[in-house]
């Protein structure tokens, strides 16, 4: 007789904002956070060229309904990158500006990766798939640390959530459906092994481009099957 706690019934929702990656979390539901305009088309672009691990996390500073840790968000991927002896990138925002300025919004990742032993990394500006033009990402750690990407990020984990991106966007190499096929394969496998759930979610709920991406990855996952689980 199959017991209660080995039945997987896999999940699926789309949702918005810092609210929805949380609830998505308490859902049992693995976060794949859709921020088209640039966060997870930088992530997926630095994934594409070689980036060993991608995260997001909140600006210092950003005032947001739920805990946030970008902190530990830094010590985790300063551990990670110390432990395969590489390097770590940020991605930060504004887009131009002085670099003082970005660096006072990653104080608070910037204060955990040197607490792992990472110092002084470069920052890069959120610009998706023109970031590649700026960086090597090859076996490097990215933290993605902006507004609205990275703090419905840094929502999820904090809650103790597993996080992945997507997007829809080109990234550089290859047509927009093959990023998003990507994050869709990755979010499929990674729940499957989890056992979870998937909630996708739009970073903010007032950018129609983020929602319609949320919603077209949504019905990608459909036609894998996995509902059918």
């Amino acid at each position: 007789m199959i017991r209660e706690q080995e039945i997987y019934l896999p999940t699926l929702s789309v949702s918005y904002g810092a609210s929805g990656a949380y609830c998505g979390v308490r859902q049992s539901q693995l976060v794949v956070v859709v921020d088209v305009i640039d966060m997870s088309t930088t992530l997926e672009t630095a994934l594409e060229n070689g980036a060993i691990a991608v995260f997001g996390a909140s600006p210092t500073g950003r005032r947001v309904p739920f805990p946030v840790n970008p902190r530990g968000i830094g010590q985790v991927a300063g551990r990670l990158a110390r432990d395969r002896q590489t390097g770590v990138v940020l991605i930060g925002e504004p887009r131009t500006g002085p670099l003082c300025t970005q660096r006072v919004r990653c104080q608070e990742v910037l204060e955990g990766l040197a607490e792992a032993g990472i110092w002084d990394p470069p920052i890069f500006p959120n610009m998706g798939k023109d970031t590649a033009h700026m960086v090597d990402f090859r076996d490097r750690v990215v933290i993605a640390v902006t507004d609205a990407g990275g703090t419905v990020f840094d929502v999820a984990y904090t809650a103790g959530g597993h996080v992945l991106t997507g997007t829809v966007a080109r990234t550089g190499a290859g047509r927009s459906i093959e990023p998003a096929g990507r994050a869709v394969a990755r979010a499929v496998n990674l729940a499957k092994q989890l056992k979870l759930g998937i909630c996708v979610v739009a970073a903010s709920p007032h950018a129609l481009e983020d929602v319609i991406a949320a919603h077209h990855l949504a019905e990608l996952i459909i036609s894998t099957g996995f509902l059918n689980h």
